[in-house]
């Protein structure tokens, strides 16, 4: 029986194995071109006024006044891995006119502030930070004549562009735990305080702690800076900013400033706003300083 059993040669089916062919094909390019942004920036326009009137025969008491105020916001922030620069710009100026008075400014101020750091754990950084602050306009003092009529002292300049003026060089670590609170610590500070214009230089007493006849001090200080930006309700936004800055010579007489400004948006474009200032710095005068506002405006914000 064995001799009849077929055995079929193992070769007697030939199958060709064909060698796929695999070849570079090329895909059409995207045409969404993706392409990573590391800059953001944000810009806000805005007006604001205010106007009060009584009739002549209004008993409650209260002087007819207007005012108008304009500001220019600007930021940019760059960030790529633990490297981040930011740059904002703050223009302030306003006007105000009362009945049988002068107009006045109340409220005047350009202040450019550039940072960079540098990313050592998921709070702290190291920065170095440069800040320019100055005003637009003359700052008048004024005096009544025998006729109760108002008048502008000529004798008399308290400040004006450049006048002062300041430069703060800054480097130090910044506790920033979130993107809405930042905490600068500059244990190197170096401040100089410029006074160019003629009329405000000092020549009997210190001005802006400038001495006599000089338009130029430098300070090396400590100095500390909070910011906050956070909305802390819908349609509501708390910014504040405060600095001290103590000098290593005069550590017990640190100056103090806090700016503070609460928006509340009406519509897209109409906001009240509730602004103040409070300032101690010794050279300037013996007590606090300070400034309030209440205004109903316009304000534009790029991107929206």
């Amino acid at each position: 029986m064995d001799e009849l059993r077929y055995r079929p040669d193992s070769n007697s089916l030939k199958v060709e194995k064909s060698e796929p062919g695999i070849r570079p094909v090329k895909l059409p390019m995207s045409t969404l071109d993706l392409k990573v942004i590391y800059w953001r920036h944000w810009s806000s326009f805005g007006i604001n006024a205010n106007q009060a009137s009584f009739s002549d025969n209004w008993t409650g008491g209260g002087v007819n006044s207007i005012s108008v105020g304009a500001l220019i916001n600007h930021k940019s922030d760059y960030t790529r891995n633990n490297t981040n620069f930011v740059t904002e710009l703050m223009l302030q100026y306003g006007k105000q006119k009362n009945k049988d008075q002068l107009p006045r400014k109340n409220n005047d101020r350009i202040f450019w502030d550039n940072k960079l750091s540098l990313k050592i754990s998921n709070f702290w950084s190291i920065y170095t930070s440069l800040t320019f602050e100055s005003q637009f306009d003359v700052g008048l003092m004024y005096g009544k004549d025998e006729e109760g009529n108002e008048f502008v002292r000529t004798d008399t300049t308290l400040s004006a562009f450049m006048a002062p003026g300041y430069l703060t060089e800054s480097f130090g670590v910044e506790y920033k735990p979130d993107n809405t609170f930042s905490l600068r610590i500059g244990t190197g500070t170096a401040r100089q305080t410029f006074i160019l214009d003629d009329r405000v230089v000092p020549t009997f007493t210190p001005r802006f702690g400038v001495e006599p006849g000089r338009r130029f001090r430098n300070d090396l200080a400590f100095q500390l800076t909070a910011n906050l930006d956070r909305n802390i309700g819908k349609n509501l936004n708390l910014k504040s900013r405060y600095n001290m800055f103590a000098n290593y010579e005069e550590l017990s007489d640190p100056a103090h400033r806090l700016d503070a400004t609460l928006t509340a948006s009406v519509t897209r474009l109409i906001n009240v706003t509730l602004s103040g200032i409070l300032l101690y710095d010794s050279r300037q005068h013996e007590e606090v300083q300070t400034s309030q506002t209440l205004a109903l405006g316009l304000l534009y914000k790029i991107p929206r």
